[in-house]
């Protein structure tokens, strides 16, 4: 039993670690006008990625090197920053026309850049035969929540802010996709 406690406990502190990027693009992307209807759907499909990602990553963990993991967070960091900048380059150009928002397919976008990691880390658990299960439960409910918060914040912050906004969201999006890709150098 305290083995059992001992593994959900992990796994809980795990998912937060892994969550927080979504909390991080989640506040990026509160910066846009976003209703309420639209900022669960935003944390439904990120929650799924987080779902999808690791079990992808635990189904190929036994035939995968750990390279492979890094790529894909490197992969999700170059995402974050295009992201970003784009967010910042519409913020600074006059009409309202954007390259990538977060409906459609710049949401699977947004939601694959934060979930990369996911699958990375589905890899090693695969290697060590984690309880596939628990691992998808905590790591899509915790990803889920933990994006409904940071796009709720956003969404504030948005209303403090005004017109520079989105260029914040970019930014916040930006350093978090150079953070990720620093660690490469």
């Amino acid at each position: 039993m305290a083995g059992m406690v001992g593994e959900i406990v992990t796994l809980i502190l795990m998912a937060a670690a892994l969550g927080m990027d979504a909390f991080s693009v989640g506040l990026g992307m509160g910066m846009y006008k976003l209703r309420l209807r639209k900022i669960f759907e935003i944390g439904i499909t990120i929650g799924l990625f987080h779902v999808m990602m690791p079990l992808a990553g635990i189904t190929a963990g036994r035939f995968l090197s750990e390279k492979f993991g890094a790529l894909a967070t490197f992969i999700g960091g170059l995402l974050l920053v295009v992201l970003g900048l784009q967010m910042i380059w519409a913020s600074l150009k006059k009409d309202d026309e954007k390259v990538i928002t977060p409906v459609g397919f710049g949401l699977l976008l947004f939601a694959l850049s934060v979930s990369l990691d996911s699958f990375s880390v589905g890899l090693t658990l695969g290697i060590y035969g984690a309880k596939t299960v628990l691992v998808l439960l905590c790591f899509g409910i915790m990803a889920t929540v933990q994006t409904w918060a940071g796009l709720l914040l956003g969404r504030k912050v948005r209303g403090w802010i005004g017109s520079y906004s989105e260029a914040l969201g970019g930014a916040i999006l930006l350093g978090f996709g150079v953070k990720l890709i620093m660690i490469f150098w």
